[in-house]
């Protein structure tokens, strides 16, 4: 199995993949020249960066990656100290940013949590998750967050509010939860309609989208044989459209139609899926 990443900076996909053999990350260096300069052709740059400076040719290894038109190609990568170098050449005033971020990762809670996220799939833990109830949605949470937050799994007992949107008052939370719970689920719209109520309720301090989008796949592969390609969907559009869901769920309904696929058991979508959840919870 290879096991890959998406972690995004300035909103460009920075695609990295595990190798067994040297048990590191390697990062796609055509990416990292296109989140550094915004070069249209950073193929090209990059290139154009190995002929220059040949020590780069050195540092660089080929393993497979999926490119966006979903099929997977022998891609350079490059791994930290590689970086590094690529940095020292690539002249951008973004490098001390992009050096910071890099260093962040494996460390942050949200990181953390989605290697966590990842391991629901390659441990099976997710076919032992309760599906569509709030038992399987605090099993979500609990697993993902467990030893991140000390109220992992754990209703808040709390009120909180974003953007100016109260979400569902604390007092009657539990009674809110139940009457979501046994919403139906049968059809592709009932499944939409119960997803946004769930949002509403937010029933966590913190981490509810990541959860409750696994908790929709889960509600969508069990009831419509369908999950949804994440990927497929574009940040703004999702906020936008889950910001409009308190009174029209069209928006939301459309999108999520539009990226349904029926690779309900394919580790990538998954992957991607769970990459992507945590792009959009990015500020």
């Amino acid at each position: 199995m290879i096991k890959t990443s998406i972690r995004f900076f300035d909103d460009i996909p920075v695609r990295a993949v595990w190798d067994e053999e040297t048990s590191k990350w390697w990062f796609c260096a055509v990416d990292i020249v296109e989140a550094l300069t915004g070069s249209r052709v950073p193929r090209k740059y990059w290139n154009a960066l190995k002929n220059r400076k040949s020590q780069l040719s050195t540092i660089c290894r080929q393993l497979k990656l999926s490119a966006r038109d979903g099929k997977t190609y022998l891609t350079d990568v490059i791994d930290d100290s590689g970086v590094n170098m690529a940095l020292a050449v690539i002249h951008s005033k973004k490098a001390s940013i992009f050096l910071k971020w890099m260093q962040t990762m494996g460390t942050s809670i949200d990181e953390q949590s989605k290697q966590k996220a990842y391991s629901l799939f390659e441990d099976g833990v997710i076919n032992d998750i309760e599906v569509g109830t709030i038992k399987g949605l605090r099993q979500i949470h609990a697993y993902i967050f467990g030893g991140l937050y000390d109220f992992a799994g754990q209703i808040r007992t709390v009120n909180i509010s974003k953007g100016g949107f109260m979400f569902a008052n604390a007092l009657y939370l539990d009674e809110t939860l139940q009457m979501i719970e046994e919403m139906p689920e049968k059809t592709f719209e009932q499944i939409v309609k119960k997803y946004v109520e769930m949002n509403i309720a937010h029933p966590f301090r913190e981490g509810n989208g990541r959860t409750t989008r696994i908790w929709l796949d889960l509600i969508l592969k069990k009831n419509v044989s369908k999950c949804v390609d994440w990927s497929q969907i574009d940040k703004k559009d999702y906020l936008d459209a889950m910001r409009k869901s308190v009174a029209d769920t069209n928006w939301i309904f459309e999108l999520l139609q539009n990226a349904l696929t029926d690779k309900i058991n394919d580790r990538e979508i998954f992957m991607k899926g769970i990459d992507y959840s945590y792009y959009y919870e990015e500020e």
